[in-house]
């Protein structure tokens, strides 16, 4: 596919992700990742744009849901502090090309069946006082998976925030826009150290990621997320994860 059909095909692909990602808090990389899979992108470009477009769109939903009051940084500085060095690790490091396909895969399809498993749930936090340690240990353990596949680890955070209660559905997105975008960012410094190949139509994805974050975020701040929003993004990384793990088998 040339330069111009392939970005006349990913834009409003990205758009509809970037939208529909913002709208739960997330930074869209793995709906970004689906869509360069799904249109045969080189593997060694998938990793820097996603994290681009994902510092785009995580900028917009934590400026969002903090101006709505959607955060806690009680929950956000243990985090970071401990992703941010392990993103940046991460970002540094390059998996061959079938063992990152199965990887991506693996992480596409557990994101699918979080979203699936919480998409009518709501949330409430649980008065139980939060150990710092263990927000340490898994801003750490994201941070690297974030770095190494080019997510956000927003994916993973959410379902665990969720999980323990450890805050309300709302707030859970605005923590998790804000871990995205220092993920993103600390993964991109380790990833451009290594002289990455950024797709040539990637201007104009920014451009598309950037309006559908606007839109989505906007939505998705000032209301609880729609549960059909949560499963058409299920069965999107249901069809790209088993793509990826199947290209991974036969690469």
């Amino acid at each position: 596919m040339d330069l111009l059909n392939q970005t006349v095909v990913i834009v409003p692909l990205i758009f509809l992700a970037a939208l529909l990602f913002s709208s739960v808090g997330h930074g869209g990389a793995s709906g970004y990742l689906a869509v360069m899979a799904l249109l045969a992108v080189a593997p060694a470009s998938m990793r820097p744009a996603a994290l681009v477009l994902n510092v785009l769109v995580a900028s917009i939903a934590l400026y969002k849901f903090y101006k709505a009051g959607a955060f806690s940084w009680q929950l956000f500085l243990p985090l970071v502090a401990a992703s941010i060095p392990f993103a940046f690790l991460g970002g540094k490091m390059t998996l061959p090309t079938q063992v990152y396909k199965s990887v991506l895969g693996a992480v596409l399809l557990y994101a699918a069946f979080t979203l699936l498993r919480d998409s009518n749930k709501v949330f409430v936090a649980n008065p139980v006082a939060i150990k710092k340690p263990v927000l340490l240990g898994l801003g750490a353990g994201l941070g690297f998976l974030s770095g190494l596949t080019g997510i956000g680890g927003g994916v993973f955070l959410s379902p665990i925030l969720l999980f323990f209660r450890w805050a309300e559905t709302k707030v859970v997105s605005g923590v998790a826009a804000g871990f995205i975008l220092a993920n993103s960012i600390a993964g991109l410094i380790g990833v451009m150290q290594k002289s990455p190949k950024l797709p040539d139509g990637l201007i104009y994805w920014a451009f598309a990621a950037v309006a559908g974050g606007l839109i989505g975020a906007e939505y998705g701040s000032k209301r609880l997320a729609n549960p059909a929003i949560k499963k058409l993004l299920a069965v999107v990384l249901v069809i790209t994860a088993v793509k990826m793990m199947i290209d991974g088998l036969h690469h």
